[in-house]
């Protein structure tokens, strides 16, 4: 079977090959005869009813400076298009908002979508953890200062977040007794004008900050711990952490497969689990990564189980709401 698949993705030239996951998807799925087309957000229009796109086909030439060539542009519908694969990096703004409006009429039309784009809009990256609190440490979302305060009060150790904060980006630690912590909320909240979450500090998070990947409703058997540097509380890559792949523990497993199936009937082909220690913290749906490290270090080919997925929902004429 050779399909055609669109992936919707940042400029060429800002890909890393030697860790984007997306490249390691357009490879695999090259070697395997498939045929690449990419197209980015912007190319992205409706018109007679169609959701139409800009798109390119690739020659990706694995090792190679450029690694890829590219056809001239050509405008089409994205139904004719095997499957389409949203890979466009945060921020969630409302661009990426638009687009997903944009994808579900495409949808509606007979497109097979990954992930769906309405399960992307009703799967805030932040919020979605709190359907699962039996997966959950202690958790406030709130605009109000003294909340806020009530909960480092009462828990010690915080950490806060902007609910569209993306690479670790405005996370703040905040300590009962901490002389700076009205300036902290002001500074996060606006003075009450912008919504935090505020979870409870893990202190686990000196051992990782681990990245579970779900994919087609079936667990990656190996996670990536973002290990922070010394000092410092945030493990993200783009914070400067440093990615360890390890198989997963009993706790990992269990958060995994308990949402697995869930988040594959809403169309969520591809999901990334923030986990620290027995806690979930995060659940990525917009371009979830790892791919490339969890295979350098373990073997494990998880770009080659996304595909198989990928094709598995072209055989079965899965809808993106499966």
């Amino acid at each position: 079977m050779s399909a055609k698949l669109l992936f919707i993705l940042d400029p060429l030239d800002q890909v890393k090959t030697y860790k984007d996951s997306t490249y390691a998807m357009m490879l695999e799925a090259s070697q395997r005869g498939h045929r690449i087309f990419t197209c980015e957000q912007h190319e992205l229009s409706f018109e007679g009813g169609r959701t139409l796109a800009v798109t390119r086909e690739l020659t990706i030439e694995e090792g190679a400076d450029p690694w890829y060539r590219a056809t001239e542009p050509s405008q089409g519908a994205l139904t004719d298009f095997d499957a389409v694969l949203m890979r466009k990096d945060p921020p969630f703004d409302m661009e990426y908002v638009y687009s997903t409006y944009l994808l579900e009429r495409a949808v509606a039309a007979g497109a097979r979508v990954f992930n769906d784009p309405r399960a992307i809009r009703d799967h805030n990256e932040k919020m979605a953890i709190c359907e699962f609190p039996q997966y959950t440490a202690p958790t406030l979302v709130t605009r109000s200062a003294a909340a806020l305060r009530r909960f480092v009060d009462e828990h010690g150790d915080a950490v806060f977040k902007l609910l569209d904060g993306m690479g670790g980006t405005s996370i703040f630690r905040a300590t009962r007794g901490d002389p700076n912590l009205s300036v902290i909320i002001e500074t996060m909240n606006l003075f009450g004008a912008r919504s935090v979450m505020a979870q409870k500090f893990l202190p686990e998070i000196k051992d990782g900050d681990k990245r579970v990947l779900l994919i087609g409703g079936k667990v990656v058997p190996y996670c990536l711990a973002r290990v922070p540097l010394a000092g410092e509380s945030r493990g993200n890559l783009a914070a400067g952490g440093r990615g360890v792949a390890r198989p997963l523990d009993e706790r990992d497993r269990q958060i995994a497969e308990g949402l697995a199936p869930i988040v594959w009937s809403r169309g969520l082909l591809l999901v990334g689990l923030d986990v620290i220690g027995p806690s979930m913290t995060e659940l990525n749906v917009t371009s979830p990564t790892c791919f490339q490290e969890i295979r350098q270090q373990t073997g494990c080919n998880v770009a080659g189980l996304f595909i198989d997925a990928v094709e598995g929902a072209i055989r079965g004429g899965a809808s993106t709401r499966a």
